[in-house]
């Protein structure tokens, strides 16, 4: 997953601008400024009920069962009903986004650039351990959400009058991002790969790999893997492993910009 980038926030997303890929007019008011409005009184198809739907196929089924079709199904209402709520597949995933950054809160309490960034990445991690399929959001989506906008604001205010300047604030909080996207869709990978091999702990996965690695290890390529990389103790505790990595993250943002 990309990064949210505040200079492409001028980049109007389709879904967002009031104008379909397709040429088609979209809703005279964005999505946002929709979501905004108070529901009818007695509505029983709101876009809150729409996004949280649409979260819950992705979690049961993956992001690709998530259709206009298959989100009217589990509604109980006709495809053209959902179409008078959101325009698309733009603006459906622009609602699973929003959702999702609503997971990742950063606490109010938490003031410092160090704890607020870190409170970032690890409620990322979690949010992706929980819904597996959000590295798979368009990056456009992550751009243009107002949960998106808001976490970058919150970071954004924890360097701001440290002395840095502008592009140092933004190189700072997206290497953080960069981090906690990329490792944690690393470890979702790999759990779900574990998973189809039927593997549930690395002893499992080291027994299945067994073959290969001593195929790889006796040729004597890799001496150097074999003397450390095979005796790490702690490679089977993802959680450590990104904690440990965000430390060496933040540690080399307050080493290079001296906060």
């Amino acid at each position: 997953m990309d990064t949210l980038y505040a200079e492409r926030s001028t980049e109007r997303s389709p879904a967002v601008a009031g104008q379909k890929r397709d040429g088609k007019a979209a809703p005279d008011k964005s999505l946002w400024e929709r979501l905004e409005q108070p529901a009818a009184p007695r509505a029983s198809l709101t876009l809150e009920r729409i996004g949280a739907v649409a979260v819950e196929i992705a979690d049961a089924e993956g992001l690709a069962a998530v259709t206009m079709r298959r989100l009217a199904t589990e509604l109980g209402v006709a495809p053209m009903a959902a179409y008078r709520h959101v325009s698309g597949k733009d603006e459906l995933r622009a609602l699973m986004a929003e959702r999702l950054a609503a997971e990742i809160a950063i606490p109010e309490e938490l003031t410092g650039w160090r704890e607020v960034l870190r409170a970032f990445a690890l409620l990322t991690r979690e949010t992706m351990r929980r819904h597996p399929w959000m590295g798979q959001l368009p990056t456009a989506t992550f751009v243009l959400t107002p949960g998106r906008l808001a976490i970058a604001e919150r970071q954004l205010a924890a360097l701001d009058g440290l002395g840095l300047d502008e592009d140092t604030m933004m190189v700072a909080f997206r290497t953080v991002s960069a981090y906690a996207h990329g490792a944690a869709s690393s470890e979702v990978a790999l759990q779900e790969w574990t998973q189809a091999e039927g593997w549930s702990s690395g002893a499992e996965i080291r027994k299945g790999l067994a073959p290969q690695m001593t195929y790889l290890m006796e040729t004597g390529r890799y001496p150097t893997y074999r003397r450390h990389g095979l005796r790490a103790r702690r490679k089977d505790d993802p959680t450590w492993a990104f904690e440990t990595g965000l430390e060496c993250v933040l540690d080399g943002i307050a080493a290079r910009f001296g906060i």
